[in-house]
């Protein structure tokens, strides 16, 4: 696989979800879905794979350490079987997931399209009910009072 196949796939998702600046997506490698960066990248030294990075949004001021473990639990949980995983940037706060994609004869921009679709309800969900939930909400979740999101 090379770099070429990378931005074939990001082609055809921009074809798919109508994103005119193609070409801007492909050099950069980043577009803007429903309020969330994603970034899809490929690397020279795992070249059968791409991976899909989300930035989800930033945690707010006194919940870091208790999201941290909710990303550790989901991690084992939920993503694990994925090859996905939730992270805490530590230089902005913001939580990433990051996901590989083994790249084969099956994928294309219309199941890259689908993966990030998936991953954006997962994003959405973690926005709305963790990082921007008011407090009694969040003491709920955080403490093990929740339905898990499924994979």
């Amino acid at each position: 696989m090379s770099i070429e196949r990378r931005d074939e796939l990001i082609r055809e998702l921009c074809a798919i979800r109508q994103i005119a600046d193609v070409d801007g997506v492909v050099n950069s490698g980043l577009l803007e879905i429903d309020s969330f960066e994603v970034a899809i990248d490929y690397f020279d030294d795992d070249p059968k794979a791409v991976y899909v990075n989300f930035q989800l949004g930033i945690v707010t001021a006194g919940r870091t350490l208790r999201i941290f473990r909710l990303l550790l639990e989901a991690n084992l949980a939920v993503y694990a079987q994925d090859q996905a995983q939730l992270g805490l940037d530590v230089d902005t706060g913001g939580i990433v997931l990051i996901s590989r994609i083994a790249l084969d004869d099956e994928i294309d921009g219309k199941w890259l399209v689908d993966l990030v679709d998936h991953y954006l309800e997962h994003g959405r969900y973690w926005r709305d009910n963790m990082f921007q939930a008011r407090d009694d909400m969040f003491e709920n979740i955080a403490y093990g009072e929740y339905v898990w999101i499924r994979a």
